[in-house]
């Protein structure tokens, strides 16, 4: 079935949910897993970045790369725990989307699944946050699978 599952969470409540779907899917499929995290540095790249004094930005990446790598560690450890083979893959940009990132994230480690998350906002929510799963199934090249949040 499948060999390779990358799996993309962030920091909201339905990620043990999508987490564990990959791994699960995972199991059952005998696959490797690589789970990913995107942080978006676009706004260190706008306007904001230009105030705020070059160390202090510096200072903010690297936090935050630090915690999602914490994060990542996290998640990896819950992976090998239920006895799949696992990877990291800790991704940024100033200049791309996150469904870009995750999209070429997926292509370049040549997964044949991504697991993302949908959160299931409508209306206004999803016109002013957007939607990352809903930009994935547009620039996406692999299969995807989506996890809807509890209660969406």
């Amino acid at each position: 079935m499948y060999q390779r599952i990358m799996v993309a969470i962030d920091d909201s409540f339905a990620t043990s949910r999508v987490l564990a779907t990959a791994i699960e899917m995972a199991k059952l499929s005998g696959a490797s897993l690589a789970i990913c995290h995107a942080v978006d540095e676009t706004l260190f790249a706008q306007k904001m970045g230009e105030i705020m004094l070059s160390h202090s930005v510096t200072a903010i990446e690297s936090t935050l790369r630090g915690e999602a790598q914490a994060f990542l560690d996290q998640a990896a450890e819950v992976a090998r725990g239920a006895g799949v083979a696992v990877e990291t893959r800790l991704i940024a940009s100033e200049a791309k989307q996150i469904a870009d990132m995750l999209a070429e994230a997926a292509e370049k480690w040549q997964a044949d699944l991504l697991v993302v998350g949908s959160n299931g906002k409508r209306g206004l929510d999803r016109f002013f946050v957007g939607s990352v799963a809903s930009r994935l199934v547009q620039k996406a090249r692999t299969s995807l699978l989506l996890v809807r949040a509890p209660g969406a």
